[in-house]
């Protein structure tokens, strides 16, 4: 790996430490059990990196540009924050995208770490808003406010961090990503508003909607099996 790549993960070591540190520091770590954490993280992570790392998980929508792309990665990190809260939720998180950044990228590893901020900015509130209001109102208000707050920071960071990224990246013009774009959806007549609002909002939008609706199907039907600790569940 070159340097900017050991740069990249020797950030994402620090981060997860800081956060490790934190979590030592608060009360509820006296009879915090590792043993279960690191094994609901390796569960809940191998499933999230298969789902973000193998092609066949990922879809295009036809009205999109074709380097945007569904995955589904996050619901596993949905599930296992609901079940265990939200330190769980961040660990398996950091861990698909530590193994993604170890498998390569094309992206020098910028294209992950948005990847994770997106995720993190998702699934970490609603995580954090049920675990202090476990029934279906905690469920609601989780869930509007992880994806009011997500789609703002997709929104912001791609047009202001990563399209200017990736046309310095792969020598692109910015008439010529504008182009590209325009190939899917001509509606498209900017990389800034017009991008946002043809391009990320709608693909955030509809992703976000799948992985709520299977995230509350299927944690609904499984979270007894989860709290095999015989813990009360709602």
């Amino acid at each position: 790996m070159d340097v900017t790549n050991w740069l990249v993960l020797v950030a994402l070591i620090i981060w997860i430490v800081n956060v490790v540190q934190f979590f030592g520091r608060s009360k509820s770590s006296r009879h915090f059990d590792w043993v279960h954490f690191i094994t609901r993280v390796g569960v809940f992570g191998a499933i999230s990196t298969i789902l973000y790392v193998v092609p066949i998980f990922h879809f295009n929508l036809f009205f999109l540009p074709s380097f945007l792309e569904l995955h589904f990665d996050e619901i596993p990190a949905f599930i296992a924050g609901f079940a265990y809260g939200p330190w769980t939720a961040f660990g398996i998180l950091f861990i698909k995208t530590l193994i993604k950044v170890m498998m390569g990228s094309q992206t020098m590893y910028v294209g992950e770490l948005s990847d994770l901020i997106y995720s993190t900015v998702f699934v970490i509130p609603a995580v954090w808003i049920y675990q202090k209001k476990r029934n279906m109102k905690g469920v609601a208000i989780g869930f509007a406010v992880s994806t009011l707050l997500q789609l703002i920071a997709t929104s912001v960071l791609n047009v202001f961090v990563m399209l200017p990224f990736y046309i310095y990246l792969y020598g692109m013009t910015y008439q010529g990503l504008l182009a590209l774009c325009q190939l899917a959806n001509p509606a498209i007549k900017d990389l800034y508003w017009g991008y946002t609002l043809f391009a990320n909002l709608p693909l955030n939008l509809i992703k976000d909607a799948i992985v709520i609706v299977v995230t509350f199907m299927v944690y609904r039907s499984i979270h007894k099996l989860l709290h095999y600790d015989k813990s009360k569940t709602k």
